[in-house]
């Protein structure tokens, strides 16, 4: 099917049906995925630190975490 075969009714038609709940969903899956990512580093930040011998106060200090 080409482009130009395609009716500009029908395509307005179907734009007027969309559920825009679906794409609520899909703005706040990124989100969620950067608040995963931002969690896993601060993980294994801590784990670093633990595994260094500093304390937390120390690591804090140091500025290596917040």
């Amino acid at each position: 099917m080409s482009i130009n075969s395609i009716d500009h009714e029908d395509m307005t038609s179907i734009t007027t049906k969309w559920d825009h709940s679906e794409e609520y969903m899909e703005e706040q899956r990124p989100a969620k995925q950067v608040k995963s990512a931002e969690a896993r580093r601060r993980i294994e930040a801590l784990r670093e630190i633990k595994e260094s011998g500093l304390t937390l106060e120390e690591a804090r200090e140091l500025g290596l975490i917040h």
